[in-house]
């Protein structure tokens, strides 16, 4: 199996954009940034800003057919999936590694629909929150890559080691959890309780962790993952709501959830990854989850109020 020497990066948000200056920094010359031609004029007319500093990347159109990716970083919303599998279809090859740093624990079996699983590997992004404002994003340069197979199998041994080694050449951050089915279910335990109640509460990170009332909120929003995720066969589910809670306790006090960021901003959110999946696991195990449905429903208006506000002040 090749060395990684070509690496597109899909999504300039908080988590694109943290991976891609990294890479920038150290191998510019394997880094491409994928964009629409939408996007590509608005990045080049109105760069990119990581802490005040311009970012120039090397954009590349999905209609380009001389490039091949050996790696392939998806960090954009999941509203936006489905448009990035359908873009990448011209750099993926044979051996192409693709690593989804999406919330949630359904993008990378949408991904391998496409694409098939002998190309993924099941990834998330951990860090302390970014604040975005705009082509303004401020972050402090915590963030690390978790990542692993899908099964224990040796089949994927040589593409971990691979990624690996690209990720230890441009100075990226990586854990390898022995059970990395559990630790995406557990990233996602907290997404769906901290965005999401901090979305239709307004707190940030040190308002969430100081509010025993909002603390027991959570534990009954993340009782209903559990649930779903003892159901789905991932192990050692009882532990899982303590160890969400001691990983919050790490978190920058000041901080904002990505997804109270997008309802001050009045962007779409991802309540439909959140709650939505969830609802949906309820669904097929036939477990109750009256506490992410209200959340969905509470969001959707929360977002269809900023949206409402956000268009009338740019007319």
């Amino acid at each position: 199996m090749n060395e990684i020497k070509n690496v597109l990066v899909c999504g300039l948000g908080a988590v694109g954009t943290a991976f891609a200056v990294k890479i920038l920094n150290s191998k510019p010359e394997s880094l491409k940034v994928l964009v629409d031609e939408e996007r590509y004029n608005r990045y080049k007319e109105n760069p990119r800003l990581l802490n005040g500093k311009v970012l120039n990347f090397d954009y590349i159109l999905p209609d380009r057919m001389d490039y091949k990716a050996d790696l392939i970083l998806i960090a954009v919303k999941y509203n936006a999936l489905d448009e990035v599998i359908y873009n990448i279809k011209n750099f993926v090859k044979s051996d192409t590694v693709i690593l989804s740093l999406l919330n949630g624990v359904t993008s990378e079996a949408k991904i391998a629909e496409s694409y098939g699983w002998d190309k993924l590997l099941l990834s998330f992004f951990i860090g302390h929150s970014a604040m975005r404002c705009g082509s303004k994003i401020e972050h402090d340069g915590v963030a690390t890559i978790v990542f692993g197979a899908k099964e224990n199998n040796v089949l994927y041994d040589e593409k971990i080691q691979k990624v690996v080694r690209y990720l230890e050449s441009v100075k990226i951050d990586y854990k390898l959890p022995n059970d990395m089915r559990r630790a995406l279910w557990l990233k996602f335990m907290l997404n769906v309780a901290c965005n999401q109640l901090s979305a239709v509460l307004g707190m940030t990170f040190g308002e969430m962790l100081t509010s025993s009332k909002f603390m027991e909120m959570a534990k009954s929003v993340m009782k209903e993952v559990e649930l779903c995720a003892k159901a789905e066969g991932i192990n050692k589910t009882e532990t899982m709501i303590d160890e969400v809670i001691s990983h919050m306790q790490t978190m920058i006090p000041e901080g904002k959830t990505s997804m109270l960021q997008d309802v001050e901003a009045g962007r779409e959110t991802e309540v439909d990854n959140f709650a939505g999946t969830v609802i949906e696991f309820g669904e097929k195990y036939n477990i109750p989850t009256p506490y992410n449905s209200m959340l969905r429903q509470m969001i959707d208006i929360i977002y269809e109020k900023e949206h409402q506000s956000v268009n009338l002040v740019t007319l």
